[in-house]
């Protein structure tokens, strides 16, 4: 197949999600809203796919509520506590769409990112109160893998905004980072199962014991009346392989893969003249590898490495088709010359070698010929 070097878009399924899944897309097809006994055999799955996803998060069962996405999820924590409760919506400059718009709709604050994409505590501390509701800072950035201080930003949030709770879309930290742990003090916590090799379209928010808020979706009443709509039994069953898997895992997937990661960043470092990093490597997770090369469009790079069997990625497109500069490096102090010159090549559990190698011959000559 080549290079797969997106992982950070998607993941490959891993054989015992896929292996999780089938049964409930064949023969065990019941309802778990039922109440007979195929219906009961479907909740059953269910229930234990619940605990386990609680278990691997370091929540309740009872706190573990199932979506159809990660958006989703971050929507329900930030439109549910705010339908709730009012108040004021806090996020910062690099949060995936998912956040930043829903933020943005709601008339929340931006706040800003240091050059290396943390976390700018100081501002965020000018921008909390006491009429602040939610506040949203993701664990692990989706573009340049940056980790945020979220045990600091839940300490200066009771400091500054006592009533407040704390959100974290988690979504690219379960391959890398435990996030039981440290996003243990987050009151709402955002996953999406496509990202640590399950399926997609299927995705989970852990609301803490006390935290209160609305359903964004309404109907039958499913998952405690917070998530109402008809459960994706199959998906949400490979979910929870897919994580229990990924955590057991990730100890020694983080440093073989933060080994690989290292020796393509540093070849192609030294293979391309003027290339550059960005953010700071010691402070992201270690599948990321986000580079810049002056002179080059990502968008002319990324055909050249798609031909030659390397599949990346690069900033997001709007909707029009035409492109825009990524809002995170943008919130980096990047230009839109810089941000249009980057190229995000994201490592993941099954990376190899093999694919190191094959970057390392592509992406320089490819480098060179637009140069040229």
């Amino acid at each position: 197949m080549g290079a797969y070097l997106d992982h950070a878009a998607t993941t490959p399924m891993r054989p015992e999600a896929v292996a999780a899944m089938l049964p409930f897309l064949t023969e065990r097809f019941g309802n778990p809203s039922g109440v007979h006994a195929v219906a009961r055999a479907a909740r059953r799955a269910m229930d234990d796919a619940r605990e386990s996803v609680a278990a691997d998060l370091g929540a309740r069962p009872a706190e573990v509520v199932f979506t159809g996405s990660g958006t989703e999820a971050d929507n329900l924590a930030l439109v549910g506590v705010h339908s709730r409760r009012g108040g004021a919506v806090v996020c910062t400059a690099v949060e995936h769409h998912a956040v930043l718009e829903t933020c943005r709709a709601l008339g929340g604050r931006v706040v800003p990112v240091r050059a290396d994409g943390q976390l700018d505590l100081d501002a965020l501390a000018d921008a909390l109160d006491p009429t602040v509701s939610v506040v949203s800072v993701m664990l692990a950035n989706n573009e340049v893998g940056t980790v945020q201080p979220l045990a600091e930003v839940v300490a200066l949030t009771r400091e500054r905004a006592p009533d407040a709770l704390v959100h974290t879309d988690a979504v690219q930290a379960v391959p890398w980072l435990d996030v039981a742990s440290l996003a243990g003090g987050a009151d709402l916590l955002a996953v999406s199962a496509h990202k640590f090799g399950g399926p997609k379209g299927v995705g989970a928010l852990v609301v803490r014991q006390g935290a209160q808020l609305d359903p964004i979706i309404h109907g039958g009443g499913q998952e405690r009346d917070r998530r109402s709509g008809t459960h994706n039994v199959a998906g949400i069953v490979a979910m929870a392989a897919a994580l229990r898997v990924t955590a057991a895992a990730r100890p020694e997937v983080v440093t073989s893969v933060g080994r690989l990661r290292d020796r393509l960043a540093d070849g192609l470092l030294a293979a391309v003249p003027g290339a550059q990093e960005t953010g700071s490597r010691q402070h992201k997770v270690a599948g990321n590898c986000h580079l810049r090369f002056p002179g080059v469009e990502s968008e002319a790079l990324l055909v050249l490495l798609d031909e030659a069997g390397v599949f990346a990625s690069a900033g997001s497109a709007c909707a029009s088709g035409a492109l825009e500069p990524s809002h995170v490096l943008v919130a980096m102090g990047l230009s839109a010359a810089e941000a249009g010159s980057s190229v995000r090549l994201s490592l993941g559990a099954g990376s190899t070698q093999g694919d190191v190698d094959l970057a390392l011959e592509v992406v320089p000559k490819a480098v060179a010929d637009l140069r040229g």
